[in-house]
């Protein structure tokens, strides 16, 4: 095949640069549009985040104890004068802060221990309700949800096929789906 001829190449680059969507004018977009600088972080971020900010409170409550001034604090005193006014020393503000902020998570600590775990959404510790009405009951069999139940064997059913289902059971096969429910009597 012979190569081909100058002009013939000119004429190709034309086409293509004609061609080229690269190149076509874009009337739809604004040459003074900017992505957004907000980063918007999804669920698993937002999760180890937290997890980290409550670490580190965390590991500031352990600590906390090596700073705070206790009995063995130098320059403590009988409750007569402070420490600052006793000793030849300045008192430093950024350690004074930083007692006093360790004073007050340890303050927080011990009343959260008093009232049980602290809840919070990684952390959901809660016992379950009393109250009937919010109560679910579920099938034994489906585990779908289970309005009825049998007189006869106390299980729980969804609808009439599952009902089918429980009075064809063997003896004492009901008494085993009541033992997972833990709604089974044990006599003695």
């Amino acid at each position: 095949m012979p190569p081909p001829a100058p002009a013939n190449d000119e004429s190709h680059q034309l086409l293509l640069n004609e061609l080229d969507i690269a190149n076509l004018h874009k009337p739809f977009r604004n040459p003074h549009w900017k992505p957004s600088q907000r980063r918007n972080k999804n669920l698993k971020q937002i999760i180890s985040e937290s997890a980290r900010k409550e670490a580190s409170v965390l590991a500031t409550q352990a600590n906390s104890g090596a700073t705070t001034p206790g009995a063995s604090f130098p320059g403590s005193t009988n409750g007569a004068q402070t420490p600052a006014e006793g000793s030849d020393r300045t008192p430093n503000l950024a350690q004074a802060a930083q007692s006093l902020s360790t004073l007050v998570l340890e303050k927080n600590a011990r009343a959260g221990h008093l009232s049980g775990p602290a809840v919070t959404y990684t952390n959901i510790e809660s016992a379950p309700s009393l109250n009937p009405a919010h109560q679910r009951h579920y099938c034994d069999i489906t585990g779908l949800s289970g309005p009825y139940t049998d007189p006869k064997t106390r299980l729980r059913y969804h609808n009439k096929e599952i009902f089918g289902v429980i009075r064809s059971l063997a003896q004492g096969v009901p008494e085993s789906y009541l033992e997972a429910r833990g709604a089974h009597t044990i006599l003695k």
